[in-house]
């Protein structure tokens, strides 16, 4: 828990750019303390990432009322990311100013259901009413908040693909800490599960979306044998039953897998010349190995090793702010990575880098960067100040 008390706090280089403010989600009046400090009237959008603990229903109804002239949005969390760093138990609140951002919210009510050309179709008139609004400005990017228990991540994000055209696309699963029970979507009032909602955004602000992960692929590679790739589930590696020949190459018991071992010995596949990361979420009562991601019969696993987190940090962040530091940065950080941090007694290291960097967002169970569900990195938009100021 964050020492917000309920407490919001805000940050921003300028009141007219990205605001951001951070409420106790436990407090009963926090929507009203970020409401107060993101100084609503001129917002056209309003984001929240919502701890899991906080009273879902009052929050979206209370958020509905404060920020009555802006668009809300919003998913629950694994986690923040705040101005302290890594948090848990807090409300994240993002906005942005209609004098500096237009924006679109297409949500998707039924990830079972969806209609992949109509959604298409809304997207480019989206784009393009923008482009009319505001014919001046040039930069663009989109950011997709999707259940993250949905198993539809993989499946939406190529979908949609076809209708970005050459805008970047970012996103996060939305997470129920580590309890992995029901997670929620927010908008128009309401906490919906099986869902996601799309943000347009069209901007004079210069952005950079990124997608970086610190894990380096080794020589030992293993291959699935056996998949129900609908549950992204792994039966069977190298013809053995999945948690205990992952195990074995590990040098490890089958008993004694757990959440932090997969955070520390993540596979990858190779996609398109580069490596991709497939997190483990969990091993079934039956020996099966859950996955946080698309899974297939065939597919040839590689162990990774870790780099320095704090260390590919820095660096990471260091080059975004290479031609100047951005007013924020906002970012989706994989679950797994928060919980390799704790594991390596990293977590105050990562916070002060995060912190310093102005990097707000959630914690996730899994990020989508264009075309692709990814899991175990981070993943975000850096926006500056527009040109002048």
């Amino acid at each position: 828990m964050s020492q917000a008390h309920g407490l919001a706090r805000a940050l921003g280089s300028a009141p007219d750019l990205v605001r951001s403010a951070f409420a106790d989600a436990s407090d009963p009046d926090a929507v009203d303390h970020i409401a107060r400090d993101l100084n609503p009237l001129d917002l056209g959008l309003v984001i929240l990432f919502v701890s899991p603990g906080a009273d879902l229903l009052r929050v979206i109804a209370r958020a509905e009322r404060l920020f009555a002239s802006a668009q809300v949005v919003g998913c629950t969390t694994a986690g923040e990311l705040s101005e302290q760093g890594y948090t848990d138990g807090e409300i994240v609140a993002v906005g942005l100013p209609r004098s500096n951002f237009c924006t679109r919210v297409l949500p998707i009510d039924d990830l079972d259901k969806y209609d992949g050309q109509g959604l298409i179709d809304q997207i480019i008139r989206h784009r393009n009413e923008m482009v009319r609004e505001t014919p001046d400005w040039q930069f663009e990017f989109t950011f997709m908040m999707i259940d993250g228990l949905s198993l539809k991540e993989d499946a939406l994000t190529a979908d949609l693909a076809p209708g970005l055209g050459p805008v970047p696309l970012f996103g996060g699963s939305s997470g129920d800490g580590t309890d992995f029970n029901r997670t929620y979507i927010l908008y128009d009032g309401v906490a919906r599960s099986n869902a996601a909602a799309l943000v347009q955004v069209r901007t004079n602000c210069p952005i950079r979306v990124f997608n970086t992960d610190h894990l380096l692929p080794t020589e030992q590679r293993m291959v699935v044998t056996g998949a129900d790739p609908a549950r992204r589930i792994v039966q069977e590696i190298n013809a053995e039953p999945a948690a205990r020949e992952y195990a074995r190459l590990l040098g490890k018991d089958p008993e004694q897998l757990d959440t932090f071992t997969f955070a520390a010995h993540p596979v990858v596949v190779r996609l398109g010349g580069q490596h991709h990361v497939r997190s483990i979420q969990r091993v079934a009562d039956n020996g099966d190995l859950v996955f946080f991601s698309a899974i297939d019969e065939g597919v040839v696993l590689t162990l990774a090793d870790p780099r320095d987190m704090g260390e590919h940090l820095q660096s990471e962040l260091d080059a975004l702010n290479a031609d100047g530091p951005p007013d924020i940065i906002l970012a989706c950080d994989c679950l797994l990575r928060k919980l390799e941090a704790q594991q390596k007694q990293k977590t105050g290291q990562l916070s002060r880098i995060l912190s310093e960097n102005r990097v707000v967002g959630f914690s996730t169970y899994g990020e989508q960067v264009n075309s692709m569900h990814v899991n175990q990195t981070l993943t975000g938009v850096a926006i500056y100040p527009p040109e002048g100021r």
